[in-house]
């Protein structure tokens, strides 16, 4: 059995106490309330005046009552459920929930908070119900080469595959003729957690899918290849169908051995400041989710971190998870001047090397490639990474 937590460890790291914890969210949450009621920017935000004043008391009644942190923090996530619901539409509301769920995604799921995503499979930003056989067959139609899953990362969602006018995703399913579906899930979550919901969920896929010999390309992004790894290993263990049609697996900056900057909550402040509506919680960099404690040393399996404190720092004593057979695995890095890795991705984790041969990555020559000059996120729209995937799965 894992062994027992409280919320005061899960939302303030190992470092914080609770009130300052509570309040830090509360400061959070209220940043992201004036942001998002103050109206767009290039219109100057004309109401953010309006807002300002609106907002300081709603939020300073709460640090006044400021106690129990769950309590607490509860009492902020429902000042910020309406907002999301009205205030805010489309990638906004998408880049809100997708940042709130990597920092503190555990906490909503064990608490049932509606802010929790639920794994699902999106097509063009849109739920794909997989009870839905019509729905299925116009999707199959389009794409007559099998499917092609993508995988986003901590903190990030199925709209952020698309950066500087460029989506990976989109430009392959063109060129390959592949329908693209997309994967969206709670990235605060254990990545063994979101691993055996995405096998079980592709399981269902390849069971309602028109075409029985349909294959499978994944493309995943940094925690998603984590997520990918660990849902080969559970679809292996559980005997699916879906495993046996996985044809490719491309890993984009992934941690296969961890991210040195998780335990100084780096890894957070950078991918949250993306979005002006997700930035303020780049302020919560120790507060760090189940997910993102995961990303130390890439957790996969369950055994990973059973048992332990997880914010405790000591040596690394992973189960070895090879890649998975018959699959044409492939994995790109990225290598900047100032850094022996991509600013996140140290460049031996990206490619699966490791000083322990159980836990290296055995990827074949002509399977990885090194994006010189390429921060983590540059990795999403490079062209000569493109032009590599697709060679790769053409």
């Amino acid at each position: 059995m894992p062994k027992a937590s409280n919320t005061a460890d899960e939302l303030r790291g190992a470092s914080r106490l609770v009130v300052e914890a509570t309040r830090g969210v509360t400061t959070l949450v209220e940043e992201m309330h004036r942001t998002i009621g103050s109206g767009p920017a290039v219109l100057g935000r004309p109401l953010e005046g309006p807002t300002r004043l609106a907002t300081g008391a709603v939020y300073g009644a709460i640090r006044r009552i400021t106690g129990l942190v769950g309590t607490s923090v509860d009492v902020v996530l429902e000042q910020l459920s309406p907002l999301l619901r009205g205030g805010v539409q489309g990638a906004e509301r998408d880049a809100v929930l997708s940042a709130l769920n990597g920092v503190i995604g555990d906490h909503l799921a064990r608490t049932h908070n509606p802010l929790a995503i639920e794994m699902a499979f999106r097509r063009d930003f849109a739920p794909l119900n997989l009870d839905d056989p019509p729905a299925l067959r116009a999707a199959c139609r389009q794409g007559p080469h099998g499917l092609l899953v993508m995988v986003h990362g901590s903190c990030m969602n199925d709209r952020q595959w698309r950066r500087n006018g460029h989506d990976h995703g989109a430009a392959l399913a063109r060129d390959l003729e592949r329908v693209r579906l997309d994967v969206v899930y709670n990235s605060g979550l254990h990545v063994s957690t979101n691993g055996d919901a995405m096998a079980e969920l592709l399981e269902r896929l390849v069971g309602a899918w028109p075409d029985a010999s349909a294959d499978v390309v994944i493309v995943a992004h940094s925690m998603g290849g984590l997520v990918a790894r660990s849902t080969c290993r559970a679809g292996e263990r559980a005997g699916h169908a879906w495993r046996s049609r996985l044809r490719s697996l491309v890993f984009l900056g992934t941690p296969h051995h961890g991210a040195p900057l998780e335990r100084g909550g780096n890894w957070v402040d950078t991918l949250l400041s993306v979005s002006r509506y997700s930035a303020p919680l780049a302020r919560l960099g120790m507060i760090r989710s189940a997910g993102v404690t995961d990303l130390r040393f890439g957790n996969l399996v369950e055994e990973d971190w059973q048992g332990r404190d997880r914010f405790e720092l000591g040596p690394d004593l992973r189960t070895p998870v090879p890649l998975p057979r018959g699959v044409a695995c492939y994995a790109v890095a990225g290598s900047r001047a100032s850094a022996a890795g991509d600013g996140l991705v140290p460049l031996a984790s990206a490619l699966g090397i490791h000083e322990n041969p159980d836990l290296t990555l055995a990827f074949p020559p002509g399977h990885t490639l090194t994006a010189n000059g390429a921060s983590h996120l540059d990795l999403l729209d490079r062209g000569d990474v493109y032009a590599q995937l697709l060679a790769w799965l053409s």
